[in-house]
């Protein structure tokens, strides 16, 4: 999981990132890791990818725009941009868009990647295309195909700002139990209402609370099996009215 986004509830929010296990981040601002211990790799191409049905649904499609709350370390971008690369039709194009509070500086997206072989050249090309001092909105064209916009600050007063409409969310703040305001019902009612027709959701969280503010903002929610012996995800579509 990439998770950070929001103020925190409790603590200092320019507290510094911690090192667990050598190069496991963790935020001392939220009290949380920025990704699943197991294997965060893999844990996105379950929960992120595949809970919102891609990549199969890129092989429809000329043009597909992915909202994420929580950039973190770019784990969710790298191995997105990878598995899109893979299976991304000709001259299609990919805007990936994620709200950060707290964006980390290249040498820590650098040392939080490295663990990850199989993401060596999304990894070095994002760090190379990092700014020094990331604000505002980060834009980076990845390649021809693949623009990634990192909107630092406030997640809902960000999102609250954007005319974009999404095809699907990656909803990855720190857990709710840390970070209840990247959860909220406010919060969740503008990813709905930003959601194309057919767009989707996924999340690794399961709480109550989250999956009720999901369905009241619109969403119909389902259940799956969460990821190494996580018992649930969650994950949902925004049909048509």
């Amino acid at each position: 999981m990439t998770h950070s986004n929001s103020t925190p509830d409790t603590g200092d929010a320019q507290a510094p990132l911690t090192w667990h296990d050598g190069d496991m981040p963790f935020s001392t601002a939220f009290g949380d890791h920025f990704y699943c211990q197991t294997d965060g790799r893999l844990e996105c191409g379950h929960v992120f990818l595949a809970g919102n049905g891609l990549p199969e649904r890129w092989r429809e499609t000329q043009q597909f725009t992915i909202g994420e709350l929580g950039f973190g370390t770019g784990l969710n971008a790298c191995e997105t941009w990878r598995q899109w690369k893979e299976h991304r039709l000709p001259g299609a194009h990919l805007h990936f868009v994620s709200f950060e509070l707290l964006p980390m500086q290249a040498g820590e997206i650098d040392r939080a990647l490295s663990r990850w072989s199989q993401i060596d050249a999304e990894r070095q090309a994002l760090v190379t295309l990092w700014p020094e001092d990331p604000s505002g909105v980060v834009e980076i064209d990845l390649d021809a195909q693949t623009r990634l916009s990192v909107v630092c600050g406030d997640a809902l007063e960000n999102l609250s700002a954007s005319s974009l409409a999404f095809d699907a969310w990656f909803l990855d703040g720190f857990a709710p139990s840390r970070n209840s305001a990247m959860w909220s019902a406010e919060l969740m009612q503008r990813v709905f209402d930003t959601t194309t027709s057919g767009g989707s959701f996924a999340t690794y969280a399961a709480a109550g609370f989250v999956r009720r503010n999901l369905i009241a903002a619109g969403f119909d929610v389902e259940r799956r099996p969460g990821f190494a012996g996580k018992r649930e995800m969650l994950c949902g579509i925004r049909h048509a009215a």
